[in-house]
């Protein structure tokens, strides 16, 4: 198979000094366009003012049921999980998760402080002086709702000996509100250099886009991630509309004991579809996945898009029987690798 691009790409990078797990013979790296911008493997994204324009500007068929959703995620944590040497995957909300594997402790997306921007619809599962010692925070891409200036300089503060791993190009966005630790860019199937040498994580493809400011789309990389232990693997989907790297991810790496897949900020579909997949289509992803458990994200926590709360989580209950395996339900503070799958 030859890498796939529906972009004329001139150019692929990566880190040299990673090693690469190439999804094919002909894999060179993460594509760049004729302007040195990063690009999906698949779908090219097309960026258009007047339809961003137009979804803020038209009527959310959704409005009245949105105003009238007053359900919120459940939250649910015992104290006693920090206190011994067992491994946890903890939801904190959004896209945000705590994982210790084989005592190696790693904090995902954390978006722990409102901003102005961001106000929390979930609360967290314990204050912020409560987190353990962590040993890498990872940023999947520069999106306000994954990479917070806040949040990053409390836990750089707090957390001195931690590693950054994250995307090419994040390192500048990051690197200023750090106190000095070290940040490992990663292209797309590299595996940062993990001191537990039972771990491999590998950055991974996703169907997205970057951009902070005016001035700087799509120059610096968005992804997942793919942890694996010698007891279970677990594949984090970042932020990602539908595509065949799904398909991909599983051919290179294997199918994941644990998928934490994004369902949430999907409607206008129309508008939405190049960057967040809908719960239907993320049941399609997790079956090409081939995965165990199925664990929804990126809904209930932040108000980013014209559907109720807590719809996302309903579509995937009324087709759980297309699910080709454990729907988890979406709980706040529990320990992921305990509870009891929606039969």
């Amino acid at each position: 198979m030859k890498q796939p691009s529906t972009t004329e790409s001139i150019n692929h990078t990566s880190n040299s000094e990673l090693k690469t797990i190439a999804p094919n013979e002909e894999w060179k790296g993460t594509p760049l366009d004729d302007q040195g911008k990063f690009v999906n493997l698949y779908h090219p994204f097309e960026s258009s003012f007047s339809d961003l324009l137009k979804w803020q500007t038209d009527k959310n068929p959704y409005k009245e049921a949105k105003e009238k959703e007053t359900r919120r995620l459940a939250v649910d944590f015992d104290p006693e999980t920090f206190k011994n040497d067992e491994d946890y995957l903890i939801w904190l909300g959004h896209a945000s998760f705590l994982i210790k594997i084989n005592g190696t402790t790693i904090l995902i997306d954390p978006i722990l402080i409102d901003n102005m921007f961001l106000k929390r619809d979930s609360e967290l599962p314990f204050p912020l002086d409560s987190f353990p010692p962590l040993d890498y925070i990872m940023i999947s891409h520069n999106h306000r709702d994954h990479c917070d200036k806040k949040t990053i300089q409390y836990l750089s503060e707090n957390h001195p000996e931690t590693t950054f791993l994250t995307g090419l190009g994040l390192k500048k966005v990051i690197q200023s509100w750090t106190k000095g630790q070290e940040i490992q860019e990663a292209g797309w199937y590299q595996q940062y250099q993990i001191t537990d040498s039972t771990l491999d994580i590998t950055y991974v493809p996703s169907r997205h886009w970057s951009k902070r400011w005016l001035w700087d789309d799509n120059k610096s990389l968005w992804g997942g991630f793919y942890f694996r232990s010698k007891q279970k693997t677990i594949y984090f989907m970042g932020d990602s509309g539908k595509g065949p790297h799904f398909q991909d991810i599983k051919n290179t790496l294997g199918a994941p004991d644990f998928c934490l897949m994004g369902v949430g900020a999907f409607r206008p579909e129309w508008f939405m579809h190049q960057s967040h997949i809908s719960p239907s289509d993320a049941i399609e992803a997790f079956n090409n996945l081939e995965g165990k458990h199925f664990f929804p994200m990126h809904f209930g926590t932040f108000d980013l898009s014209d559907e109720p709360r807590m719809e996302p989580w309903d579509i995937l209950v009324q087709n759980r029987t297309s699910i080709n395996g454990l729907l988890l339900e979406p709980v706040v503070g529990q320990n992921l690798l305990k509870i009891e799958a929606l039969k």
